[in-house]
């Protein structure tokens, strides 16, 4: 194989790979609807205890970092004792969020 071979094969492997950091860095985080038509409010904790932080508007999406066990609550999409950790010190239930899974899909909160 002739260097000028090599150094395009290199090439070429070292732009898929970039391509493929690429993409998974634009896919790390996702964003999932809240119902349609519901203002959600957002705890401080993982359950219907906790302070509201703040309210979600209509038409919201989040990113879910982590879920942990919490509040069961009966939402638009079934009931559950998920909560989703949305930010910082930030969480939803579940059971507001469609995520198109039934149970935990993200790594479990560590506090």
């Amino acid at each position: 194989m002739s260097v000028d071979r090599v150094e395009e094969s290199q090439k070429a492997a070292a732009e898929g790979a970039t391509e493929a950091v690429t993409a998974e860095a634009t896919t790390a985080v996702r964003y999932y609807p809240v119902a349609p038509g519901v203002r959600l409010n957002v705890r401080s904790g993982p359950g219907t205890n906790y302070t509201v932080v703040r309210v979600l508007t209509e038409g919201a999406k989040v990113a879910i970092f982590c879920q942990t066990p919490g509040t069961t609550v009966t939402g638009p999409y079934g009931t559950s004792n998920i909560w989703d950790n949305i930010a910082v010190g930030e969480f939803v239930s579940d059971a507001y969020v469609y995520t198109g899974y039934d149970g935990y899909f993200r790594p479990r909160c560590s506090f």
